[in-house]
């Protein structure tokens, strides 16, 4: 797999994750405004951080592989 598609499939994906990161931790923080129970907000805000910092690693992997991309198709690159 080339780095031009390694950087198509990760920055998409990354930024979708982010996204759903995102979106999941305003829901763990409305279910602690509506006075749910400790335990169910505190595993739905430790569930959307890892889905929120998933998402910037493979948004960082993303950008890895377009700077990959771009020093090997430079001329006189690698």
């Amino acid at each position: 797999m080339t780095h031009k598609s390694k950087w198509l499939i990760f920055a998409p994906l990354g930024l979708a994750t982010i996204g759903a990161g995102a979106s999941m931790v305003h829901w763990a923080g409305s279910l602690k405004e509506q006075r749910q129970p400790a335990s169910r907000w505190i595993m739905a805000g430790t569930a959307a951080l890892v889905v929120l910092n998933s998402g910037l690693s493979l948004f960082g992997r993303g950008v890895v592989e377009k700077v990959l991309h771009e020093l090997r198709e430079k001329p006189g690159g690698e």
